[in-house]
């Protein structure tokens, strides 16, 4: 179906700090996701709901035992691949990778078992893709890929497409990944160029579910989603689809529990996006981590910029 909006630069002849704002939302709705679903993650609906009835404060702990705010990798990680973004100027791989593995390094709070051997991989070889393989269809490229979608704002989809598996390939070669990975951040792209939800549903998912059955959100409420990328894209299209608001989306995802700060993280960004600024709970940007909201904040707008090719101020 050929697109009927507008490219980028026409839209920011509409309000630019509109249109910065909702960039800005998509990177906070991320962070703000991570916060809220890390205090459950790895937890079942019903031990949620034994230990805190609906969950819908901000309020650390968990597994990982976080500070009240405190973010995991999925917010680290997006915002390790948007310094490697800005400082080359574009997506490229090699400073990808150099930055996956400066952020190992730095021994984040928490890694997945494909993401580590990846960077372990680059480290020993300076590989810049991972073999394909079968096993690898799991979320961590989707969680981290924000950045790549302010970035490539305004591109055709196949140079987005391209940019995303660039990113992902590191250590997620799998073409379900790949699939819905790409699938996310064009649904934030058009989001972010004022498509409703209905918008998303007929020119994204639609044809995600025409080639891969399997992430179609119909049937069974898809609770203590694994770290499978089809599982956890399951449980964000149903939370989307079943909600109307930032909140009310972030709530119901994040409570079905299992992988709880990615499903969190990846409805944040995509909700953010299409709620905008005016829809992030004012209690829970206070209770975020006040240098992961600074940084989510600063570097969305520098990402924006860079897509543009203007200066922050000009947005």
């Amino acid at each position: 179906m050929q697109s009927s909006m507008p490219d980028l630069h026409a839209v920011l002849e509409r309000p630019a700090a509109d249109f910065a704002a909702r960039a800005g939302a998509a990177y906070l709705g991320l962070a703000l996701g991570d916060a809220l679903g890390a205090t459950v993650e790895f937890m079942t609906p019903r031990e949620i709901q034994a230990q805190h009835g609906c969950h819908r404060t901000i309020r650390g702990g968990g597994w990982l035992k976080l500070k009240s705010g405190a973010v995991t990798d999925d917010t680290t990680m997006a915002l390790a691949l948007g310094d490697a973004i800005l400082a080359a100027g574009g997506i490229d791989a090699h400073a990808i990778g150099e930055a996956f593995d400066t952020w190992m390094r730095a021994k984040p709070v928490d890694i997945g078992n494909t993401v580590r051997r990846g960077i372990i991989e680059f480290r020993r070889t300076g590989r810049l893709e991972a073999p394909p393989s079968e096993h690898d269809a799991g979320n961590g490229a989707c969680m981290r890929v924000l950045p790549v979608a302010l970035a490539t704002l305004g591109q055709p989809e196949d140079a987005v497409r391209a940019a995303c598996r660039v990113q992902a390939h590191l250590t997620h070669n799998n073409p379900l990944s790949d699939a819905g990975t790409e699938t996310i951040v064009l649904m934030v792209q058009d989001a972010l160029r004022g498509a409703d939800r209905d918008t998303l549903i007929r020119r994204r998912l639609a044809p995600l579910l025409a080639a891969f059955p399997l992430f179609d959100p119909a049937g069974k409420r898809e609770e203590n989603p694994s770290g499978f990328i089809k599982d956890t894209l399951r449980a964000v299209f149903q939370a989307l689809l079943d909600t109307d608001s930032f909140e009310t989306c972030l709530i119901d995802v994040v409570n079905r529990g299992g992988d709880a700060d990615t499903t969190g993280a990846i409805a944040g960004m995509l909700a953010g996006a299409l709620y905008g600024p005016g829809s992030l709970p004012e209690p829970w940007l206070a209770a975020l981590d006040h240098g992961a909201r600074r940084a989510c904040a600063v570097q969305s707008q520098a990402l924006l910029a860079q897509a543009c090719g203007n200066t922050p101020a000009t947005l």
